[in-house]
């Protein structure tokens, strides 16, 4: 089952993207890098709750 999760920059701590995961392959915190509208720069955004 896929779960919804929420991404957030590391810089700014703005919430920025919505995506899903599978937890069963994935159990630990994903982590990857995109672009942050706030900071106008890539960063690297982490799994929050």
């Amino acid at each position: 089952m896929r779960t919804r999760i929420t991404l957030a920059c590391t810089e700014c701590k703005q919430r920025n993207y919505n995506t899903t995961k599978e937890k069963k392959a994935h159990p630990d915190r994903m982590e990857t890098k995109k672009y942050c509208r706030f900071c106008k720069r890539h960063t690297l955004h982490k799994e929050t709750k």
